[in-house]
């Protein structure tokens, strides 16, 4: 947690406020967190804890750790290198990476700085013609999974980024073309040399069983629904050929319903019956979270403030920092609780708070 302040005083007010901001008073920004202390592990004594290992199995591939770096936008508002930083730095600690649509860096290159294959995020927008053309494009960078998000219906409410808008005494024009600070107006990468002159949105308004169902026809890879909060929505995800889902709100960025996401993990593993991974974004601040997070259910979660927090402090060496400091805390807390293995981390290692 204390790469945050560092962050704070690494960036001017608007760039800091970007990655800090929620929706609305910011409380779901901190439910997301906050919730993980309901939840009490239970430690076990008796067991050979001799060596930990912390990898698991995603889509048929090694990770050496139960944990990726998500989609982060505009990682160059917070250090010159941005994601070429993030993605040496995934590369360094053979950390799975998201890449935003919103990527300040081009795909190819944080592909080549990772030195393996990366997930692709996807805002959709409101063109088809566009969205085919990013999945596409990333598709042929050799992305083996894009991740629909789905969470983002129409404007959001981000006063905490507003007010340090009007505080920041840089002109936007250096950085954003026309002053307009949406990614298909700025220079942004995954946008050149499309015709955006349609687009008006991230996303439709309209993304129905019938839109996830072009999507699914859309993509050849591995389709991943980012943004559910619901068992009824993860179910109509899978049903519609999601697979795999991701328990996000967009880390309280663009709803305040003061849901936490860990609070939706088992209704929604619940509803999946297995049948493709639940992943989980939102609040992992501790090797302690992401147990409690696998314990719930969780096959992997995914790190979106932190790994900024530890780009805009100290580039490259931050990521890593905050990378190793999880791991650490995983591994200390899989020895406390009996747990040798990521597999043998079950509900039974969790209870709610007074239960």
């Amino acid at each position: 947690m204390e790469f945050e302040p560092l962050a704070r005083a690494a960036l001017p007010p608007a760039h800091f406020a970007y990655i800090a901001t929620g929706a609305d008073d910011d409380l779901t920004v901190a439910r997301n967190h906050d919730a993980f202390s309901h939840y009490e592990i239970r430690v076990r004594r008796f067991n050979d804890v001799s060596r930990i290992d912390t990898s698991t199995s995603v889509f048929g591939t090694k990770w050496t750790t139960p944990f990726y770096l998500s989609a982060v936008s505009s990682q160059r508002a917070f250090h010159a290198d941005g994601e070429i930083a993030s993605a040496r730095a995934a590369k360094s600690r053979s950390v799975q990476m998201m890449l935003s649509t919103g990527t300040s860096a081009a795909l190819e290159e944080v592909r080549d700085a990772r030195g393996a294959p990366i997930w692709q995020q996807l805002y959709p927008t409101n063109d088809w013609k566009v969205t085919t053309a990013i999945v596409r494009r990333a598709e042929g960078a050799g992305c083996p999974a894009i991740a629909l998000t789905v969470d983002l219906p129409g404007a959001r409410n981000n006063e905490t980024l507003t007010r340090a808008i009007r505080v920041d005494n840089r002109p936007c024009t250096s950085c954003h073309l026309d002053n307009s600070h949406d990614m298909w107006h700025r220079p942004g990468p995954m946008f050149k040399g499309l015709d955006v002159s349609k687009v008006t949105d991230l996303a439709p308004a309209g993304i129905t069983p019938d839109y996830l169902d072009r999507v699914r026809a859309l993509v050849k890879g591995k389709l991943i629904i980012k943004g559910v909060m619901e068992g009824a929505d993860a179910a109509l995800a899978v049903e519609h050929g999601a697979d795999a889902v991701i328990i996000s709100n967009h880390g309280g960025r663009n709803e305040e319903t003061l849901r936490a996401t860990v609070d939706c993990l088992p209704e929604v593993v619940a509803a999946v019956r297995g049948r493709v991974p639940v992943f989980i974004d939102g609040g992992i601040r501790r090797g302690t979270d992401i147990f409690k997070a696998l314990a719930l259910g969780a096959t992997a979660v995914g790190l979106g403030r932190p790994q900024v927090w530890g780009l805009a402090a100290f580039g490259q060496p931050g990521v890593e920092a905050v990378i190793d400091i999880l791991n650490r805390e995983l591994t200390t807390i899989m020895r406390q609780a009996g747990t040798a293995t990521i597999a043998s981390i079950t509900g039974a290692q969790v209870l709610r708070s007074g239960a």
